[in-house]
């Protein structure tokens, strides 16, 4: 585990640090001291092949990259008894995306005192590499047994408060200043937790935060006072007086209870008495998610693209720079060993491919690609390699590199439109042709437990994001708690659309037991009659191979006749997602099938996002969104760039 990275100055000023765990502020400085000032210590043989320098003190070890051209040394702090293979390339990278970032402002005269905002970045690459290399410390094990994940656990609210923003600078101006300094950047707690993709931090449901969780004592206490009845203490009175039974609630078969003692069993609506409320819904930072076009239309982010364009774009410039002594770089390890006993120039036969394309199945199966995925891209690879000749300084690392990639990206990048907004626009808004506005029907189906409920939310947050008018159908009579779920959903959306400003939501419902395709039926009926722009259709889970219950889908789609069909599918389901995607792609009788598909959780698999290309090659059906958490920001168009480099790694 990383304990600190610290960006500074030749001159000893330091721009921005991140600490996960306390280090003494002489460790860093004895490394400029004994390395920079007195020259004691010389660049180690790991410097001499192209590595990061190492330099070790106490329990420390301290890898550095110096970079001349902006007097600007990055300083990776960790303990010695850890091998963290990746440190290199977080160097490398680091020092890449904050120069770009910042490359105006380190040039100017005040590089000094600027405020350099970096931490999503950091966290993002931190995350991402520490994932890659599938490490975990033994304190990070330690850890996840005493506490739940904060950013993934659905009985906590959501994630802690963000830290304080801005970070202290310190300068060390002398050797002897900085040995006995005690300036430091403050460190953040160690139990901070990160993710590998920046997470707003935001509530959205009303059960955690401050204040949010009231004990059943207290509400009890407080029920009693409003009846006017005193409150007895227990503890006091313990041994004293006997103690009463407790009535028993009698249940009648319509669900209500037969006897109403006046106590108030649902705590999920904010409560007359004070002493038991609901925290207000945070606002969703746009920055944090996505951003608005010139239009006015607000868009999402994708995936990955940010960080992602910065390294590209830096190894593009370092590809050009290389091309001219004939020298081509390897990022392509997990197979690329195989090809390194061949010589370039040789024209490739299958017998030459059979081993490095076992190696690039295993490596694919790993990255949770379902099997038959893997052969087919194996094949496209195949395909492209077999009677090829590469050039004599072209490495066979490079060409297989290129075809893989290739494969990928058929597989992933959509061949229709995927533009949303323009669809909605072309069917809510009147018609040149003489044809009625009516509403854009969208409906969210899958299996049970995928998160089909919060992914139709952060969608219909995006909605209002652009002003429509959203009408929320509870077409999920059969679960318990899922009208209610909405209604949460509903609630919350609509206090931030109220505060926000943008469009308008609504939820129908007609509770349970009812027919789901007339409900649906129903609620279509009346947004067209109360002019909504988007109608949001959520159904109940069935398991994708129970015919009885997939059988209601087709009469659901005749009813419905939704313009979009979007499945919900779990990135860390498996190989099971090709089932799953076949069957709901039949299940709506001839001539109708699903338009896309919506993956969620996937920041809970790091770079195993196999199902994406185990999904879209069972069925040529694109993939929509990304669901990236538990909040209504959580939600990202798909970078196929970001996709490929996962699972290239």
């Amino acid at each position: 585990m990383l304990d600190t990275f610290e960006i500074l100055t030749t001159s000893g000023v330091v721009l921005w640090s991140k600490s996960y765990a306390p280090v003494g502020a002489h460790i860093i400085n004895s490394l400029i001291n004994e390395v920079f000032i007195e020259e004691k210590v010389r660049p180690n043989a790991a410097a001499a092949n192209g590595l990061s320098p190492v330099f070790k003190k106490e329990k420390y070890s301290l890898k550095w990259k110096r970079v001349k051209e902006f007097n600007l040394i990055f300083v990776a702090v960790y303990q010695s008894l850890l091998h963290l293979g990746w440190i290199d390339k977080l160097l490398d990278n680091i020092s890449t995306i904050f120069i770009d970032l910042y490359k105006d402002q380190l040039n100017s005269a005040r590089a000094r005192v600027v405020e350099y905002p970096f931490d999503k970045y950091f966290e993002q690459q931190v995350g991402e590499l520490e994932d890659n290399r599938g490490f975990v410390s033994e304190a990070a094990l330690a850890d996840k047994e005493d506490k739940k994940d904060l950013l993934v656990s659905s009985d906590n609210g959501g994630p802690p408060p963000p830290p304080v923003p801005g970070l202290v600078k310190a300068q060390r101006q002398a050797a002897p200043a900085m040995a006995t300094s005690n300036e430091r950047t403050p460190s953040q707690s160690p139990d901070s937790s990160r993710s590998s993709t920046p997470v707003a931090s935001h509530i959205i449901t009303a059960k955690g935060g401050p204040g949010g969780r009231v004990s059943r004592r207290a509400r009890k206490a407080a029920h009693a006072s409003a009846n006017g009845s005193p409150v007895s203490d227990n503890s006091a009175q313990k041994g004293k007086t006997p103690k009463s039974g407790k009535k028993m609630r009698k249940w009648g078969a319509d669900g209500y209870a037969e006897e109403d003692d006046g106590v108030v069993l649902d705590y999920s609506a904010p409560a007359e008495d004070s002493s038991i409320h609901v925290p207000a819904v945070e606002v969703v930072p746009q920055e944090s998610w996505g951003s608005r076009t010139g239009k006015g239309q607000f868009v999402l982010k994708d995936l990955g693209d940010e960080v992602h364009s910065i390294l590209e774009n830096a190894d593009n410039e370092r590809a050009k720079t290389s091309a001219s002594t004939g020298l081509v770089g390897s990022g392509f390890n997990a197979v690329g060993g195989f090809f390194r006993n061949l010589v370039g120039g040789k024209v490739l036969a299958e017998a030459d491919l059979e081993k490095p394309l076992k190696a690039m199945e295993d490596h694919l199966l790993k990255k949770n690609v379902a099997r038959e995925a893997a052969v087919r891209l194996c094949e496209g690879v195949e395909r492209e390699l077999v009677g090829k000749k590469t050039g004599s300084f072209q490495s066979i690392d490079a060409a297989l590199r290129s075809a893989m990639e290739s494969s990928l990206r058929k597989i992933l990048t959509p061949t229709s439109s995927l533009d949303l907004l323009r669809e909605i626009n072309a069917v809510s808004s009147p018609s040149s042709k003489g044809q009625a506005p009516r509403p854009y029907v969208i409906s969210i189906v899958g299996v049970n437990g995928v998160g089909k409920s919060t992914n139709l939310s952060k969608i219909c947050y995006f909605l209002l994001q652009n002003n429509y008018r959203v009408l929320i159908a509870a077409c999920d009579t059969f679960r318990s708690g899922a009208v209610e779920q909405l209604r949460v959903h509903a609630r919350n959306l609509h206090e931030l659309s109220t505060r926000e400003n943008v469009g308008e939501i609504e939820l129908y419902e007609k509770g349970y037991g009812k027919d789901a395709a007339n409900v649906a039926k129903d609620a279509v009926s009346y947004a067209t009659a109360k002019k909504f722009d988007v109608v949001l259709i959520d159904t109940a889970g069935r398991r994708h191979n129970d015919q009885r219950l997939m059988s209601s889908l087709e009469k659901f789609a005749k009813f419905a006749q939704p313009d979009k069909i979007f499945m919900v599918g779990e990135a860390l389901v498996g190989t099971d997602s090709v089932m799953q995607a076949r069957n709901f792609n039949q299940a709506f009788g001839t001539g109708r099938h699903l338009d896309g598909f919506i993956i969620s959780k996937c920041d809970t698999v790091g770079d195993m996002v196999g199902t994406l290309v185990s999904m879209v090659h069972a069925t040529g059906i694109p993939i929509v969104f990304l669901g990236v958490g538990q909040h209504y920001g959580d939600l990202r168009g798909l970078s196929v760039p970001w996709a490929v480099g996962l699972l290239m790694k």
